[in-house]
């Protein structure tokens, strides 16, 4: 029987997997055709608690950075997201999520605001420059609004003191990665460039 990954590794930082559920259906997603990263099986047959995952935590060598990035969006998960932050910070550790930006909008709260004290970096997929073109390539349940709750959001983590980055995968031309900076810097954000893996 397969044993559930909840942490896994990557350089000095470990990654979180608490969930395989998502808002969107990307079309360039990895789990179209992976089960994991590198000889991690992502594929959750159990959602993990907060206690799960700090005691996967406690078996690790030392990291230097927690990161919630798995095969869902960890945000859909924002209470266990919050409860393992904080252990992680009073451990002395820096804390990103990687997040397609949903997460007020799934729960209908500001997040970002709880996400204040407890995560000190987000990384929020922008993916596209327009609604229309967010949609075709997200597939979100939320539609081409999906393009906006992501903004908001992200937006509110400036706003909230936490380094906030967008990115864009390297398949957009120079036109849309310009178009982009302009929307990350408009709200005060950074902008990285992604490498889109086949």
């Amino acid at each position: 029987m397969k044993k559930d990954v909840y942490v896994y590794r990557y350089k000095d930082a470990a990654y979180v997997n608490l969930t395989n559920r998502c808002t969107n259906d990307c079309v360039f997603c990895l789990r179209r055709n992976r089960s994991g990263v590198g000889e991690y099986n992502l594929w959750l047959e159990r959602e993990p608690e907060a206690k799960d995952v700090i005691a996967a935590l406690k078996e690790q060598e030392e990291y230097r950075e927690l990161v919630f990035c798995g095969f869902g969006e960890p945000t859909i998960r924002l209470d266990v997201l919050l409860k393992v932050a904080e252990y992680a910070k009073r451990m002395g550790k820096k804390v990103r999520v990687d997040t397609n930006g949903h997460a007020s909008a799934f729960h209908h709260r500001d997040a970002a605001a709880e996400m204040k004290g407890r995560v000190d970096a987000v990384s929020v997929s922008l993916n596209a420059v327009t609604p229309k073109m967010y949609q075709k390539r997200c597939r979100s349940r939320y539609g081409e609004q999906a393009f906006f709750y992501m903004l908001e959001f992200a937006g509110a983590c400036v706003k909230n003191g936490i380094e906030t980055t967008l990115t864009i995968m390297d398949i957009s031309d120079e036109d849309e990665i310009q178009k982009a900076e302009s929307i990350a810097k408009k709200i005060g954000a950074t902008l990285r460039i992604r490498h889109f893996i086949k």
